[in-house]
């Protein structure tokens, strides 16, 4: 892959980003030599997921602190405690959903994403997850994704009740559920795991086309698009969405 100019890739529209902003010696060259980690890949990606809040708790000071050392039209993408979905499994979470949003709300504009992903077993309760997102939309009206990984998730009542919450099912590759249809929405949120081998294997450079292509189309379409790799257990995620990138700046040269 060849090095990639910051200024070309400042046309790209979607949003996309990796699953943390870790900087191996591997690709480090592609990006500016100063400033922390996180400094150097927003001078370059326009944004990223944060999974870390999945696993614990983040001071307010230190979302602050991430809040400032980025540019004004980056964004985090914001992966709810696993405390409130995979422990309490949506249920009862009003103190813990509270907590968490107190946590991230220093991140101001630049909170551009909260992730919901849901355990495998857990399947859909209607009453339990209405309770659930409502309480979550009357403290933010930010882009929500979910990524249910239950069949009973994907069923008309499902998608009416996401709906109901302008919540969007994340594209997931490899998906959650196989078969399972993912309706578009105002927000579409492709989460790319890697495959085969989860969180191993990198994409090829056929597949990124074609992804360019799909996300091109939401974009005309007026929708806005996130696109996360998550692919980094071998450092695959950051040479694919540089790939990505470069795609979508062309198409936005393009139209």
């Amino acid at each position: 892959m060849d090095r990639l100019a910051t200024e070309e890739l400042s046309f790209a529209r979607c949003l996309i980003g990796c699953a943390g902003w870790s900087l191996s010696s591997a690709v480090s060259g592609y990006f500016p030599s100063e400033g922390t980690h996180l400094e150097r890949y927003a001078r370059v990606f326009p944004a990223v997921e944060l999974n870390s809040s999945f696993y614990r708790p983040h001071k307010p000071a230190t979302y602050a602190r991430w809040r400032d050392s980025v540019p004004e039209a980056f964004r985090f993408s914001v992966k709810v405690p696993k405390a409130i979905t995979h422990e309490l499994r949506l249920r009862d979470a009003t103190e813990l959903l509270g907590r968490f949003m107190g946590e991230v709300g220093p991140l101001d504009a630049k909170l551009g994403c909260l992730l919901v992903q849901l355990p495998p077993s857990l399947q859909l309760d209607v009453e339990v997850a209405r309770v659930f997102f409502s309480e979550l939309r009357e403290r933010t009206r930010v882009d929500v994704v979910c990524e249910p990984r239950h069949r009973t998730w994907f069923t008309h009542e499902a998608r009416e009740l996401l709906e109901d919450f302008d919540i969007a099912y994340v594209k997931a590759d490899p998906p959650g559920v196989r078969g399972a249809q993912v309706p578009d929405a105002r927000v579409v949120y492709y989460r790319l795991h890697g495959s085969p081998k989860m969180y191993f294997s990198a994409y090829s450079e056929p597949y990124l086309d074609a992804l360019a292509e799909r996300i091109a189309e939401h974009e005309r379409a007026g929708r806005r698009v996130w696109c996360i790799f998550d692919n980094t257990a071998e450092g695959a995620a950051i040479p694919n969405a540089l790939s990505l990138l470069h795609r979508d700046a062309q198409h936005a040269h393009v139209t």
